[in-house]
């Protein structure tokens, strides 16, 4: 099967850092992966990388043509409302192919998905924290994507508004009736999320990835340990 994503041998400088070294991978259509590492490892800017917000100097990525969202652990507001936030973002991707009164009524319906149809009149700048990611969510689903970028997406948030959003990016992700589920590709330090969210955990280190293993092989210190001690070390660290 051809992969969704394909990175071969690609580095990175960031400055004078060295953010990426040497990393390959493939990511296929229905994965859902989590990028983890400690704060500088490289995740942030892997997953940059993997959506084409990085351009790649050295090395190669191949990304397949299908729709793609990204939510940033703290999304960007127009000083607009809540509805216009949606809506503009549909009306001016011009691969949907929505008219105005089209994209507004799109818009409306992913606002009715969130819970945020009482606020969509409202400037989403004022929005609280958790609102606001829920309404970065609603851009995201409203475009239906088919591969979902995420960063942190809870990080900044609240235990209840954390619930919130897991919930939401949960029910995108399940499967229906699409003969292919959505693609997630994810950075997180929220090891309870990992074990809920992925079926592939990617472990950076450094800019260079140490293990990539399913979720269960992951989290089972046995086979962590033979396939990468610093990985085990990692998750130990984590987890006492």
């Amino acid at each position: 099967m051809k992969a969704l994503i394909s990175l071969k041998q690609v580095s990175l400088k960031l400055g004078h850092v060295q953010a990426l070294s040497d990393v390959s991978l493939d990511i296929h259509a229905g994965e859902q992966v989590a990028l983890i590492g400690a704060n500088g490892s490289g995740k942030s800017t892997l997953l940059r990388v993997l959506n084409g917000l990085h351009p790649v100097a050295q090395g190669e990525l191949q990304l397949a043509t299908c729709r793609q969202a990204m939510l940033f652990q703290r999304p960007h507001m127009l000083r607009t409302s809540s509805w216009n936030n949606v809506a503009l973002g549909l009306w001016l991707d011009r691969s949907l192919g929505l008219r105005w009164q089209q994209a507004k009524a799109r818009a409306l319906e992913a606002l009715s998905v969130v819970g945020l149809s009482g606020v969509k009149l409202q400037n989403a700048a004022t929005l609280s924290g958790g609102q606001q990611q829920r309404l970065a969510l609603a851009r995201a689903w409203a475009k239906e994507p088919e591969l979902l970028f995420l960063d942190e997406p809870t990080a900044s948030l609240d235990p209840p508004a954390k619930r919130e959003i897991e919930a939401l990016v949960q029910e995108m992700i399940a499967p229906n009736d699409k003969p292919t589920p959505m693609t997630l590709i994810f950075a997180s330090h929220n090891l309870g999320q990992v074990k809920r969210w992925a079926s592939r955990v990617i472990y950076i280190e450094q800019g260079r990835i140490l293990a990539d293993l399913p979720t269960a092989d992951f989290f089972n210190s046995a086979c962590l340990k033979q396939h990468s001690h610093q990985a085990f070390l990692f998750l130990q660290g984590e987890t006492s």
